[in-house]
């Protein structure tokens, strides 16, 4: 059995793994939810769109079921920290998740122009929600969560929703919606044909653009404007889950430390730029399944951007630094990520055989001829 310390760096590898599985396969379904009643003019255009994204939803939905079963498993100081601090905006998503799969259900039900718009608003509100706000959560952990530990080891948080909304945190909230607009424009361009697939590949060069500006100023924020957290004590990778047993300092531009000590990480940045431009011309020059592949790229290294900043933090504090939850001092017991690595090693295979699987079996573009002869839900 691999020891405590390479444990605890494996699930958080798993951890952004999941993260990244579910921005790159769930991230278009919630790009497409965004846009589709902007760039789709008519009903059927509308139908088209959401039939691009309709048979695969759910099992795409499977990438967040499993980050946060994994993060109740492996890291349950975090489960309990972050759901307890962020209810509220957790909650928010989760209604827009909810929201979704009424607005799939229900639109065809009835043909009714009111009640295809009030369903079309709800999509709408399912893709735009939780898009803007998983970056808000990201950008309030560059921040710090304002929690604490209470004398029986209870997270106790001091802030409110409102305070959620700093500039900084709202701006990453940019990055993550510009970069799901992108990604879910891009997945409807390569599955939609005609004019609404390209009209499509359009929204996805100018949310390119958008991305890339929007990243590179919250970097240039964090380096110029936020005080980093840096871990002072000793740092005992196979020590006990008690995360108040370290010292934490601030210190402007901390956050770049492990990309300053390991400048081969600059890669992942630097990735995420160049990867959001080359969607942008692979998009201009009608390369629309390449550009989704480069797309799924920028979802992938921005994660990794995000993780390796934060690197070794899961929660930092801002009310106590020497609170915050980090790789070290917030997971399950060495045996409990033991068997669960043989679980993942086992099942997790299997679900990206099945999810390559269903996207073969539904490969193919969408006509909108082929709309007007479908007789179905839409």
């Amino acid at each position: 059995m691999p020891n405590y310390e390479t444990l605890r760096v494996i699930w958080w590898l798993i951890l952004g793994v999941l993260l990244i599985g579910f921005a790159v396969t769930d991230g278009f379904d919630l790009g497409v939810c965004a846009i589709f009643r902007f760039v789709g003019r008519t009903d059927e255009e509308r139908r088209a769109l959401l039939e691009s994204v309709e048979p695969v939803w759910e099992g795409n939905q499977v990438w967040f079921i499993l980050g946060g079963g994994a993060a109740f498993a492996a890291w349950p100081l975090l489960y309990a920290a972050s759901f307890s601090s962020l209810y509220l905006a957790m909650f928010l998503v989760l209604m827009g998740f909810i929201l979704r799969p009424v607005g799939f259900a229900f639109r065809g039900k009835i043909a009714n122009p009111q009640w295809r718009d009030a369903c079309d608003r709800a999509l709408l509100v399912a893709g735009v929600v939780p898009a803007l706000l998983f970056g808000v959560a990201f950008g309030n952990l560059f921040i710090g969560i304002p929690f604490h530990f209470d004398s029986m080891m209870r997270p106790v948080y001091t802030g409110g929703f409102f305070n959620l909304l700093h500039p900084f945190a709202l701006l990453c909230g940019v990055v993550s919606l510009s970069m799901l607009v992108m990604h879910g424009a891009g997945y409807a361009a390569f599955k939609v044909a005609g004019e609404l697939g390209s009209r499509c590949a359009k929204v996805s060069r100018f949310a390119a653009l958008v991305f890339v500006a929007a990243f590179a100023v919250a970097g240039i924020w964090i380096y110029a404007s936020l005080d980093g957290q840096t871990i002072t004590s000793h740092i005992n990778g196979g020590g006990p889950s008690n995360p108040l047993l370290k010292s934490v300092a601030l210190a402007r531009g901390a956050w770049l430390d492990n990309f300053i000590m390991h400048p081969l990480l600059w890669s992942a940045p630097a990735g995420s730029i160049a990867a959001a431009l080359l969607t942008n011309f692979l998009l201009r020059v009608g390369r629309h399944g390449a550009a989704l592949v480069t797309s799924g790229v920028t979802q992938a290294t921005t994660i990794l951007t995000a993780g390796i900043g934060l690197f070794p933090f899961l929660l930092p504090s801002s009310t106590n630094p020497g609170d915050g939850l980090t790789i070290w001092d917030a997971s399950s017991s060495a045996k409990t990520l033991f068997i669960m690595l043989i679980a993942v090693i086992i099942f997790l295979p299997l679900v990206l055989a099945y999810t390559a699987w269903v996207y073969r079996v539904l490969r193919g573009q969408i006509s909108l001829d082929a709309i007007r002869q479908h007789v179905g839900f839409y």
